[in-house]
């Protein structure tokens, strides 16, 4: 069994994916080539968003939405630590510093409740991350911002095709980023990502910044990097997004089928009723984590850890000193957390060996611990 088939996906789609690349061979317009601009329209179409920028990748998007914010050294930007590190590292990169808010137990999504103590005068921005799938919330998050006059970078890597009261995850405030790294519910077959935005300073800023901070050839009006999409990887998106709603439903399907089954053996997740999730990841938690990790794969169950510690304790963000203990519910999760197999492919027969294997390996882990007391 595969975490993420992506093997069947390309077998589905291999006649619109090979028709696409080939266009790209015979045009030989590898770099901004006319599928650029046809992704960015089928995107800012799907989303709603006046502009979409595509770029290299999902840490880019990022890079790309501050630098665009003018954000830089001895600022300071809101965000989780409990997410993938690109979150925070990008806004070290950029000389500023990352200010933590823990999570909300259930959607491990940042706390709104716990934003507005966090801001300071040194605060440039608030960058919610919608983690495995599902949205944060958005419309307190933006009250909040607007209050104190701040803009909101969403960090939806994980939730493009996700909705928040039936408005398009990337759509819901200043800025939109988003990651199509190939295990992604929309990936392409390398780096990938986009930033959405309804501002048109702002979008003029991102589309120079991608491009070493070109308005024209060889004219350069503000610092950049070297950020494009490739026009392959364009291409096969464009192809993906045939299917993409078809897969979507898939992933909505599995995430139900999995609750129903595990939720009297393990903690699922929540989805708030406004919301519908990407399912990026379907995560549980459990106890013992390590030693259901272990028995899993020997029963032929793959499943991975989104993630097992937060940004604070990682070495690299060691000089913040936030020791354990910091954000007590971030910490807690990143201890029993676990992801389990979940794409647009999976089958009835997966779904069931997850879900049987889990149910065994669960109740023996709980009889063996009762069994030493």
């Amino acid at each position: 069994m595969e975490f993420i088939d992506l093997k069947a996906q390309y077998k589905g789609l291999q006649r619109s994916i090979q028709s696409r690349i080939a266009k790209v061979m015979e045009s030989a317009q590898f770099i901004m080539g006319p599928e650029i601009a046809e992704l960015e329209a089928a995107l800012a179409a799907r989303v709603g968003a006046g502009h979409c920028i595509s770029c290299a990748s999902g840490t880019d998007a990022l890079m790309l939405a501050m630098m665009a914010l003018g954000i830089g050294y001895g600022d300071e930007v809101i965000t989780s630590p409990f997410t993938f590190i690109a979150t925070a590292e990008m806004i070290a990169i950029l000389g500023a510093k990352p200010i933590f808010v823990d999570i909300d137990p259930r959607t491990y999504n940042i706390d709104p409740k716990k934003i507005e103590r966090a801001i300071s005068s040194r605060t440039r921005a608030i960058m919610p991350v919608a983690l495995y799938g599902q949205c944060a919330e958005m419309d307190e998050i933006n009250a909040i911002a607007a209050l104190h006059k701040l803009p909101v970078i969403e960090d939806a890597a994980q939730s493009f095709g996700g909705t928040y009261k039936n408005r398009p995850s990337c759509n819901l405030s200043t800025i939109g980023c988003t990651s199509f790294f190939p295990s992604k519910p929309l990936g392409c077959y390398g780096d990938g990502g986009a930033c959405f935005t309804n501002d048109d300073q702002i979008a003029v800023a991102m589309r120079e910044i991608r491009v070493h901070g070109q308005d024209r050839r060889y004219h350069h009006t503000r610092l950049g990097f070297n950020g494009r999409l490739d026009t392959m990887q364009a291409a096969i998106l464009l192809a993906k997004l045939e299917t993409f709603d078809q897969e979507l439903k898939v992933r909505n399907s599995a995430a139900a089928q999995y609750s129903r089954r595990l939720k009297d053996v393990a903690q699922v997740p929540y989805v708030e009723p406004h919301n519908t999730s990407a399912w990026a990841q379907y995560t549980i938690q459990v106890d013992h984590r390590s030693d259901v990790q272990k028995e899993l794969n020997r029963l032929g169950v793959p499943t991975a850890i989104h993630y097992p510690i937060p940004i604070h304790l990682q070495p690299v963000f060691s000089h913040l000193n936030l020791p354990n203990g910091s954000f007590p519910i971030s910490e807690a999760a990143g201890e029993r957390v676990l992801s389990l197999p979940i794409h647009g492919y999976i089958s009835e027969s997966d779904l069931e060996l997850v879900t049987s294997s889990l149910a065994k390996v669960l109740t023996s882990s709980t009889e063996l611990v009762g069994s030493r007391k």
